[in-house]
């Protein structure tokens, strides 16, 4: 049943970002940057999550280009190339037990410290015999939103 009238502990309040992944940075910094105008605010570099990415940002939302520290290392933050949406949420730790109590399954992890310094978790974008709700193929990102996106989108 979709919507059920379920009273949710939290609210989606816009998209906080797309994350674009290749093999290189390059083809996709010419497209996002030099021709679109798009503009670089920052970049990050995780080797435990496997990425490098530059971070542009758009209207208020948060783009991310990424390619792989080791293309033939988990995760491939390149593969497929629309890798994850980011959603700003209002209270993370609500949204993500609430969630789990009705099956949605999370990626290894857990709540922590994401890119731009906000804290994230992954839903995992399939469900399995145990988690049975994923993201449907798709990688959704939850971030908690601070006070001044709360503020203006809540």
């Amino acid at each position: 049943m979709i919507g059920g009238g379920l009273a949710r502990p939290f609210r989606v309040l816009g998209v906080q970002q797309l994350a674009i992944g290749g093999a290189s940075k390059d083809a996709l910094r010419y497209l996002w940057i030099e021709l679109l105008g798009v503009e670089q605010t920052g970049t990050f570099r995780n080797e435990a999550e496997n990425v490098d990415e530059d971070i542009l940002s758009v209207g208020g939302v948060e783009i991310d280009l990424m390619q792989p520290i080791d293309p033939d290392r988990s995760p491939k933050v390149h593969v497929p190339p629309l890798n994850h949406i980011g959603l700003w949420v209002d209270d993370l730790q609500a949204a993500v037990d609430w969630l789990v109590a009705r099956g949605v399954r999370f990626t290894p992890g857990g709540i922590r410290r994401g890119a731009a310094g906000h804290d994230v978790t992954f839903i995992h974008p399939k469900g399995n015999d145990i988690m049975k709700q994923g993201g449907e193929g798709v990688l959704i990102e939850l971030v908690q939103a601070p006070p001044d996106v709360i503020a203006k989108l809540g």
